[in-house]
């Protein structure tokens, strides 16, 4: 996530602009429509629509809330990363990257139009209130979520430490909707966890980008270097990702100076690069780097980073699938649009929207002796989700589009199929049942005994 700022015009401006050109009075509006490429017939749709609800409504209505109602919808008919933050919930999203704030813990996303939990943040009060990933809230505190953007979910569901909130959810396997009651706590995201394991093996575990992640990754490395380890595995597991920044400041310390990690392009097709940054000081060891399906965005640009330079060996399964950026943009009042402005690709010019990033070696997590698993949700499973540019998506989709409207009526049951087609992974693995993380600790002692070979001659 970029954060930029860009100057907008604002609603009281619009307001007047109207008000105006009901009097006859073009000027201003003229102006505007050159510089921002407003449409009048649609604006003044608006107006008229605005108008005719404070003067008709059978209530009387807050006008603030009816030009952000509109604002949201506009934002929602999108994709799903773009939304409207309200004063309150700008001022809750810079809290979350600073890694600190008043919640539950727990990763949410709409799915076919529903509130989902796609995971819940180990040892936090969702986690050890029995909330599992694939459940969808219908409430909160007894009022419907239908409809219900993600920010204003995240409003809902923050708060103070000490104070409860209540969340209904259903579940697979369950008859009847689940009431789920959780003390908020407050949640502090320690990004960097690091240890030494088998046979002097650095283990990094990386949970999410904020804006402390680069300096506290560089201070694990020191420490984990002062302990002699022969080789390291980043574990990118489960990281939702973060800000953009983040993910160069971090794969810095991987690569070279200079090197490309990632490069974005708007719609224009301007296209903007981002390098390497850490001077000619960078980790040099063997290396693996574990990914799943909970790898997302920030996540994806470094294992694809890593992968495109052959700088490690990406372990793990098919990634989340999120290759856009979100810029946020302040407006006026305090509030902020966050906007999807690109798309961004690795090195050798792969796009991650939807695909995702395939690891070298291929490993599933799977689950032992009657352990529970849950369905994951990818960037391809959410609604309005943008297409892939470089893969023939774009092609392939465009030609099930008369398809899908001729079978919509005759194939009811398509949401529920399509649901079952979900992966399912464990819910919760220990680190002596971890497959993934057995099979990199293998692979770098299989290093080390294949560096000691002679040469073949």
């Amino acid at each position: 996530m970029i954060r930029s700022k860009i100057t907008f015009v604002s609603i009281l401006v619009i307001a007047i602009s109207i008000t105006w050109v009901m009097h006859g009075k073009l000027s201003l509006l003229e102006n505007v429509e050159a510089e921002e490429g407003f449409h009048y017939s649609r604006i003044k749709t608006f107006a008229e629509s605005l108008s005719l609800v404070k003067k008709s409504y059978v209530e009387e209505v807050d006008e603030k809330k009816l030009v952000y109602g509109a604002i949201k919808g506009m934002l929602n008919d999108l994709d799903p990363h773009s939304s409207f933050m309200p004063p309150e919930a700008f001022k809750e999203m810079k809290i979350e990257t600073k890694g600190e704030f008043g919640g539950l813990g727990i990763q949410i996303g709409i799915k076919d139009k529903i509130l989902t939990i796609i995971a819940p943040i180990e040892d936090t009060p969702a986690d050890k209130a029995g909330v599992k990933a694939g459940d969808k809230i219908i409430k909160i505190e007894g009022d419907s979520t239908k409809d219900i953007t993600l920010h204003e979910a995240v409003s809902k569901l923050r708060g103070k430490k000490g104070t409860s909130v209540t969340i209904t959810v259903i579940r697979e396997n369950l008859d009847k909707p689940l009431d789920i009651s959780i003390v908020r706590d407050i949640i502090k995201l320690k990004s960097v966890k690091s240890k030494v394991i088998d046979d002097n093996i650095g283990y990094i575990k990386l949970t999410q980008f904020q804006e402390k992640s680069s300096s506290d990754l560089k201070k694990a490395l020191k420490k984990l270097s002062d302990q002699n380890i022969s080789s390291l595995i980043l574990d990118l597991r489960n990281n939702p990702g973060g800000l953009l920044k983040g993910a160069v400041d971090i794969t810095s310390q991987f690569l070279p100076a200079g090197k490309l990690v990632v490069y974005i392009k708007g719609r224009s097709g301007d296209k903007t690069e981002f390098n390497t940054n850490n001077g000619n000081r960078y980790f040099k060891l063997p290396m693996v780097v574990l990914v799943n399906e909970g790898s997302a965005s920030a996540s994806e640009i470094v294992a694809g980073a890593m992968q495109d330079w052959d700088q490690a060996i990406v372990l793990g399964t098919q990634t989340f699938g999120k290759g856009s950026v979100q810029t946020v943009m302040p407006l006026s009042d305090g509030s902020a649009l966050r906007l999807t402005t690109a798309r961004y690709y690795t090195p050798k010019g792969r796009s991650i929207q939807t695909t995702g990033i395939t690891p070298d070696i291929v490993v599933k997590l799977e689950a032992k002796n009657g352990a529970k698993s849950h369905p994951v949700l990818r960037e391809a499973d959410l609604d309005k989700h943008l297409k892939n540019d470089t893969n023939g998506e774009d092609a392939e989709e465009d030609g099930k589009d008369d398809k899908k409207e001729k079978d919509v009526k005759k194939d009811q049951g398509k949401s529920s199929d399509k649901k079952k087609s979900l992966t399912e992974v464990p819910s919760k693995v220990e680190d002596d049942e971890d497959s993934q993380l057995q099979r990199a600790v293998d692979l770098l002692k299989s290093w080390k005994v294949f560096k000691k070979l002679p040469e073949a001659g």
